[in-house]
């Protein structure tokens, strides 16, 4: 069972888990292979990650050419930058100490900030990243000085059509709330299952994910004020202690959203 999973039963949820994206490897992973031996000889200062994902690409690469990633970063001297708790702790399960994470929101500008603030030097960074990335983090540390690069390391992609119960489930307003973790699991639930229905409260990791659902026009009722998926749960639990929120019931008026 998910850690996500369990949180939500142990607030009293019944949750169903529904994969919509899944991230895949790049076929040449040349470019990240050349990234990681110049990482290693010491080219780049930093390395920053805001993503699990791409912790679990570099890896298995830097296993697969290397001592490992946490070998690797030791040798050259490193720092190493988080963009919140999720991907630091990928990175301690490798062994690899994270230097910095933004210490409020876990979000691309407040790392951004966190690393101007962290070294004022202006050195050269390396930021393994998802082809769906933004460029909030690269361009923000460009501005600063910085000499960013920004290899794509793994895409991201539609998981298979959702099960027809759970379509059924999602048309019929039974599921009481939906949970999501990132702006291409807006675009996919949409494309999968289509708008939610009106009682069916809609919760967001962070402002990146809001705005996604603002522009498809979805109603967001709450945003996690800590960008993990315990924040998410969170976020949905004091929703419904805020609002009184019962299932099946669409919002009123008055009940307070984000």
């Amino acid at each position: 069972m998910s850690p996500a999973a369990m949180a939500l039963l142990a607030v009293g949820a019944e949750p169903l888990v529904v994969p919509l994206v899944r991230t895949v490897p790049l076929d040449d992973l040349v470019p990240l292979d050349d990234a990681l031996l110049a990482l290693g000889a010491g080219w780049y200062a930093w390395l920053t990650l805001t993503s699990q994902a791409a912790v679990a690409v570099l890896a298995e690469r830097a296993a697969a050419h290397d001592d490992g990633l946490a070998a690797l970063v030791a040798r050259a001297g490193v720092r190493v930058a988080a963009v919140g708790p999720g991907t630091a702790r990928a990175l301690g399960a490798l062994g690899v100490p994270v230097d910095v994470v933004p210490p409020v929101r876990s979000t691309a500008v407040d790392l951004v900030a966190a690393l101007v603030a962290a070294d004022p030097s202006a050195p050269r960074a390396l930021f393994p990243r998802g082809d769906l990335a933004a460029g909030t983090l690269a361009d923000g540390l460009t501005d600063a000085g910085w000499s960013v690069d920004d290899p794509v390391v793994y895409r991201t992609v539609p998981a298979g059509p959702p099960d027809p119960q759970v379509a059924a489930a999602w048309a019929a307003g039974d599921v009481h709330a939906v949970l999501l973790t990132s702006a291409s699991t807006v675009r996919a639930l949409l494309d999968h299952l289509g708008p939610p229905p009106p009682a069916t409260r809609v919760v967001v990791i962070g402002p990146s994910t809001q705005a996604e659902a603002d522009r498809h026009g979805l109603r967001v009722d709450a945003v996690a004020g800590r960008q993990t998926l315990a924040g998410l749960v969170d976020a949905l639990a004091d929703h419904v202690a805020r609002t009184g929120a019962t299932p099946g019931t669409p919002p009123t008026p008055t009940e307070d959203t984000p």
